[in-house]
């Protein structure tokens, strides 16, 4: 049997578009291209990576598009090229097989496969001269040992096996002494000169900054406050901002955040949104407002597709990293005066050293100037003429959970800023993935170009876009947003949990595509785990819905945090977002609910505007939602009810009440 030709040209994935030309003969991952490396009897060359990617596109211009590596790959593989972004399971088990047989893992990742699908070597990025000698031992070890490859690929998968199973059956209650004990820890590995944690590459904690904002709201610790500050205020005034555009970079190649690795990618602008638009409502820092600010117009002017998010803008524009972002002075002096180039070097910390490639720099902020009107009117010239150089490519695929993240984070910095723009984007945006992306009752992954993909979603789809329905309902009040995330909560419930061990989640659905193994990976890492975030959503939801449903998801939760407390026991680090959940667990969590007339409610604002991270506010008249069931205003008042769990408070009329009784 002859190799199929490269079948990506009609791939509903950018990144696999990408490599359509490519003369590699590649297939998507699908039952048949498995069959043909079982026909051919040659293995599987799986290559996975994403757009924003720069060592994708290396490896992909140094070998993928070269004629002599694809006549290798061709005549002795069945080569499979998958977008991590897309199908995050295949990604997850092949990862896992990457980092137990290196000790390290990133993209591009290579793995070599037997017909069904079982790891026999792995890698990551690798130059020409090496991929070849790669190929060529790989092959003659398939065709000379094959004894020795089966052996190999039955004990790797064997070892993953026994990987999966994960966690101790049961770990310490989560009470506030085992939140305390994790910020502790995070605390303690702090760098505490450059903000963040850990040494380069180094990237944005967006997680461990909200819970840690959490735990000051609960505790009042200063300390917690001062390093969501020192981080904060780091990453803000650094490289790996966009200092004329806004927007952060996916991480910082140096432990100062000074030069970044420039893809930017939805999921970390809306965890940090989300972050920043809380500092700014807790502190009303204006550093804080000001990047909140213009994190969500980036947002919505770079990466806004109709009413959906699109993915990302890659590393790479004209085949060069980060060369849209770049200055030397004299490109500075160039676009604006002598005069103004030389005073926009300082501000920006450009130097003829350089602190990228080739003397050029990355632009910082070290403090905002005193003439902010010089500032605005060069920050406007320089990126106009920004926008003149090669930009970059743009990966337009809508994924369910990242747009699910960036609902609930343009939800809440509406509040944060006063901005009901950004609810209204959050609005359009949920309505828009419910009528494209809910397909027969069922989620899916992601869409491209308003057509949906047939990869069906994950655990963190659901839980996200829940989440972010959740958010809608209690700012808006409408009905059908906590109908929508409920039906999502329930077929989580059904397909998603482990019904041998409460508490414990799998990643993909139990009607989904059986791979070599069902992925489980409850530890968060850039983005929250799926399983930390379906408890964040059925944790709010368990006090929005009432009845049997109510009981279901309180226990759901519980059950979750109970199987997860290890994580904050052991790695809270690995666990920042189950440790913004745990902080408001063990707050109750909290719920106001203001019985007034919502679209003119003062209390009500106040209400969101005072509640800490992970609360739950609805207001609206009596019996309109189930936390306002038997509630109504006091003597003609508005009236707030202020509720721990199941035990509430008197009801309070006053913004001084309320304050002092969210400080209890």
């Amino acid at each position: 049997m002859s190799p199929a030709a490269n079948t990506l040209a009609g791939a509903a994935s950018p990144y696999l578009r990408q490599h359509a030309d490519n003369p590699v003969h590649w297939q998507q991952w699908t039952p048949q291209a498995l069959a043909e490396a079982a026909e051919r009897d040659v293995p599987i060359l799986l290559s996975v990576g994403y757009a924003a990617c720069h060592w994708c596109h290396v490896m992909a211009h140094e070998s993928f598009e070269d004629d002599e590596v694809a006549a290798a790959m061709n005549a002795r593989f069945v080569c499979i090229k998958v977008d991590r972004e897309e199908r995050p399971d295949i990604d997850a088990v092949y990862m896992n097989a990457t980092v137990a047989l290196t000790g390290q893992g990133g993209w591009p990742m290579t793995c070599f496969l037997t017909p069904d699908g079982r790891p026999f070597f792995c890698g990551t990025y690798y130059p020409k001269h090496a991929f070849l000698q790669l190929l060529s031992a790989v092959s003659a070890t398939w065709r000379d040992r094959r004894d020795e490859v089966e052996q190999a690929a039955a004990h790797i998968a064997r070892e993953l096996r026994a990987m999966s199973s994960g966690l101790p059956a049961a770990g310490p209650q989560v009470a506030p002494q085992l939140c305390d004990h994790a910020v502790a820890a995070v605390l303690r590995d702090e760098d505490t000169v450059h903000g963040g944690f850990g040494g380069a590459p180094k990237f944005p904690p967006s997680a461990l900054l909200e819970a840690l904002l959490r735990h000051h709201e609960r505790t009042g610790s200063p300390a917690a406050l001062q390093a969501v500050e020192r981080t904060c205020t780091a990453m803000a005034r650094g490289g790996i901002y966009d200092q004329l555009a806004g927007g952060f970079a996916r991480y910082s190649v140096d432990n100062a955040w000074v030069v970044p690795h420039f893809e930017k990618m939805l999921y970390d602008n809306a965890l940090l949104l989300r972050v920043y638009a809380h500092w700014a409502r807790r502190t009303a820092n204006p550093l804080a407002q000001r990047i909140s600010r213009e994190t969500a117009r980036f947002m919505l002017d770079a990466l806004a597709d109709a009413d959906m998010f699109t993915s990302s803008l890659d590393a790479d524009a004209a085949g060069r990293e980060g060369s849209t972002y770049v200055w030397t002075p004299a490109q500075l002096r160039e676009v604006l005066s002598d005069d103004d180039g030389h005073w926009a070097a300082a501000v920006f910390g450009i130097t003829e050293a350089g602190t990228f490639e080739a003397g050029a720099s990355v632009l910082q902020l070290p403090a905002d100037p005193d003439d902010t009107d010089r500032f605005e009117r060069i920050r406007a010239a320089l990126l106009a003429a920004r926008s003149t150089r090669p930009q970059p490519d743009r990966d337009d695929k809508v994924v369910t959970a990242w747009n699910g993240l960036a609902i609930t984070a343009l939800a809440e910095a509406s509040v944060a800023l006063g901005d009901p723009g950004l609810a209204e984007a959050a609005r359009r945006c949920a309505a828009a993935l419910l009528g494209l992306h809910l397909v027969d009752g069922r989620l899916r992954r992601a869409s491209l170009g308003g057509q949906v993909g047939e990869s069906a979603a994950i655990l963190e789809d659901h839980a996200a876009l829940a989440t972010g329905l959740l958010t809608l309902y209690q700012l808006t009040g409408e009905p059908a947003w906590l109908a929508a995330a409920t039906e999502l909560l329930d077929i989580a419930l059904a397909h998603f949990a482990d019904p041998d061990r409460p508490g414990r989640w799998f990643d993909s659905a139990d009607d989904a595509e059986q791979l070599m193994m069902r992925p489980a990976d409850p530890t968060d890492g850039a983005t929250p785990s799926g399983a930390s975030l379906i408890t964040e959503a059925l944790l709010t939801a368990a006090h929005l819905v009432g009845g049997d449903r109510a009981e279901r998801y309180g226990q759901a939760a519980a059950d979750a945090l109970r199987a997860h407390s290890p994580l904050l026991a052991r790695v809270p680090r690995s666990a920042g977002h189950w440790l913004a959940v745990a902080e408001s667990a063990v707050r109750g969590p909290l719920q106001i609910a203001v019985a007034c007339d919502a679209s003119r409610s003062s209390l009500l604002a106040d209400a969101r505007r005072l509640a800490p991270g992970g609360a739950i506010v609805v207001g609206g008249q009596a019996n309109s939602s189930e936390l306002l069931t038997g509630r109504d205003r006091v003597d003609g008042a508005d009236a707030a009810y202020v509720c721990r769990g199941r035990v509430c408070d008197l009801p309070v009329t006053t913004t001084e009440e309320l304050a002092a009784a969210l400080a209890r």
